[in-house]
């Protein structure tokens, strides 16, 4: 079983391998209890399509660098997630992004040549091989079982997606309305000395205010102005997450350099 091409595995995924009905006829999906996969990773990329459902419970950014994608950050500090506990198991009724869920799918090129996208899947991930128990990946006649269809469908949608927040980026680089952020929370027990939170880039409300009036009422109708309110909105649970971690005994040092993005 040949994995596919993989000179840069996306985050979670330790290798990749096409899906067959001809190697994969027995395999199984156990059902799981927790979701290893998020431990230690406190950003997680999000669709324009989850902006509203995710603005409630975390803070929206973008990543630094010049192809930036929109993140929910889980946590302020690299390696803390305040919503997953040692075991892996989610300790807070939260919207989990797509990206979360979609694992141990993808949709991949099998060569750098192809045309289409293939229905791949993580190996590594514990939970589906040839096991006696749990729901089949194939019906014994080859063809792919609801399970499989429904992977395969969700992967689609989040292609489709993902095109969707390529152009809500495009539209945002267009009109140069992206900044370097920079964020600065007090602790009470140390008032002078904030903690300033930098790494990642958020949306100008000054360029903002100068953008034309035919240009807002077009992004208003096409639904992509609601999206930059719902980042704007979310960057207040910045502090949230900040008394979170501090709950938690994860909160940074004092003579730490935070980095959220």
């Amino acid at each position: 079983m040949a994995s596919a091409p993989q000179p840069t595995l996306p985050m979670f995924y330790n290798d990749l391998m096409p899906l067959n009905s001809r190697d994969h006829a027995k395999w199984r999906s156990k059902t799981i209890e927790a979701a290893d996969w998020l431990k230690g990773h406190h950003a997680v990329p999000l669709t324009v399509d989850e902006f509203i459902q995710a603005q409630r419970d975390f803070p929206i950014v973008f990543s630094a660098g010049d192809t930036p994608v929109p993140l929910a950050l889980m946590g302020l500090n690299e390696g803390v997630n305040t919503f997953v506990n040692d075991e892996g198991k989610i300790t807070d009724p939260v919207y989990l992004p797509a990206y979360v869920r979609r694992y141990p799918f993808m949709l991949a090129k099998l060569t750098p040549q192809a045309q289409e996208l293939s229905l791949c899947f993580d190996p590594t991930a514990e939970w589906i091989g040839e096991y006696d128990e749990g729901e089949r990946l194939f019906d014994d006649d080859g063809k792919p079982a609801p399970m499989i269809q429904n992977a395969l469908q969700f992967c689609q949608h989040f292609e489709e997606a993902g095109a969707r927040t390529q152009a809500f980026i495009d539209e945002l680089i267009k009109h140069d309305l992206l900044m370097d952020g920079e964020i600065a929370i007090t602790e009470a027990s140390n008032p002078d000395r904030p903690f300033l939170y930098r790494g990642f880039r958020m949306v100008n409300e000054e360029k903002l205010r100068e953008v034309s009036g035919d240009t807002l009422r077009t992004w208003n109708q096409s639904g992509l102005l609601p999206l930059i309110h719902a980042h704007m909105f979310s960057l207040d649970l910045m502090r949230t997450l900040f008394s979170r971690q501090v709950a938690q005994g994860t909160g940074p040092k004092l003579d730490a350099a935070p980095d959220a993005g």
